[in-house]
């Protein structure tokens, strides 16, 4: 019996360890996402980073969608960003090709995208402005530096702020 208790343990103090290791790594990546304003993109094995610039650099829209929250209620708001399917051809990937967009913030809370949602005109944004303003980091009290967007998405359930990761498959 106090064999078993003993390997039970051993294995929980093992786990533990691995898991902060594996945690330690992501952070340093999460940390500059949020610090640089860096957005991850994982493709056909390749990382790479999307600086803000590059996002700057593609074709700006600005719209209104209607914010929804269970502490704040409705509120509609003015979004600055570019489509997310620009940001993909942009960075050289078809997105025809494209099956699906897993989106990943710095909270954990993830997204999927659907090739019809991400192909489909007007709808998925990644936004880095409301009201004029940029978003801020968590750490700011903010939902950026960046968010994304699902328009037609009739609860805005799947919006996910503290955007810092797009892994296209």
């Amino acid at each position: 019996m106090n064999k078993r208790i003993l390997l039970t343990v051993t294995f929980l103090i093992l786990a533990i360890i691995l898991l902060s290791y594996l945690n330690s790594v992501d952070r340093e990546e999460r940390q500059i996402s949020q610090e640089n304003a860096v957005l991850w993109l994982k493709y056909a094995d390749e990382n790479r980073s999307v600086s803000f610039a590059d996002i700057k650099g593609l074709k700006q829209y600005t719209f209104d969608a209607v914010l929804r929250s269970s502490a704040g209620g409705e509120k509609k708001n003015s979004y600055k960003g570019v489509m997310l399917k620009d940001l993909l051809e942009a960075q050289g990937i078809q997105c025809s090709a494209v099956s699906q967009v897993v989106t990943r913030a710095l909270d954990g809370y993830t997204v999927v995208l659907g090739s019809q949602e991400v192909l489909e005109e007007d709808n998925v944004y990644i936004v880095y402005e409301m009201n004029g303003k940029s978003l801020k980091t968590k750490q700011d009290g903010g939902s950026g530096p960046y968010q994304l967007i699902i328009r037609k998405d009739a609860f805005g359930q799947r919006w996910n702020k503290f955007l810092m990761e797009l892994d296209i498959r």
